[in-house]
């Protein structure tokens, strides 16, 4: 994460095939991972998903978790794919906020766009995002992407404080050339 950013776990919790358990199972596995460090948890993003299930699970330890969560569909509608209606972004935060049970979202990220929202775009997606920011209902504006020309579109604009891009150990040069990237622009690179 940028400087500055709050201190989480190496490993994180993906939280989407847990998702798909009963509730118990799923504030069983939060447990387990707070208890052994692990305070890193990026959330699914789809209608179906049990949020509410996850904020009663850190309800006691919220202050030591970091909830990573995504924006890319109409969640409260069931739609889903991308969208650039402004009043399904701030919905998609109030409904998040509210199910999780919680004022703030750590890390808010756009989803795999296929396009870099910038200010001024016409879009106003960025500017959604600068507001829910302003308003302390997000901390921090990340993307996430698997094309590589909008990968390195984020870093060359230089406003996401993280990029998630997928990578592993057979990643090529121009996939290693993102870290590198990130790390001279201070944004985060969450693999």
């Amino acid at each position: 994460l940028p400087k500055g950013a709050e201190q989480i776990s190496i490993l994180g919790l993906g939280t989407s095939s847990i998702g798909m358990s009963g509730k118990k199972e799923i504030e069983a596995t939060m447990e387990m991972a707070l208890e052994n460090g692990i305070n890193y948890f990026d959330m699914a993003s789809a209608d179906e998903f049990p949020f509410d299930a996850f904020g009663r699970a850190v309800s006691g330890w919220r202050d030591q978790v970091y909830f990573q969560v995504h924006f890319g569909a109409e969640y409260s509608t069931g739609k889903y794919g991308w969208t650039t209606d402004l009043d399904t972004v701030k919905r998609s935060v109030e409904w998040q906020l509210s199910a999780l049970r919680t004022d703030y979202i750590d890390l808010y990220q756009f989803h795999n766009p296929s396009f870099c929202p910038k200010p001024g775009d016409g879009t106003g997606l960025y500017e959604a995002m600068l507001e829910a920011k302003a308003q302390g209902k997000i901390r921090h504006i990340g993307i996430t992407n698997h094309r590589m020309s909008v990968a390195e579109e984020i870093i060359e604009s230089g406003l996401y404080e993280t990029l998630q891009f997928p990578f592993c150990y057979l990643a090529t040069d121009r996939e290693k050339a993102l870290v590198q990237g990130c790390k001279e622009k201070n944004i985060g690179f969450i693999a």
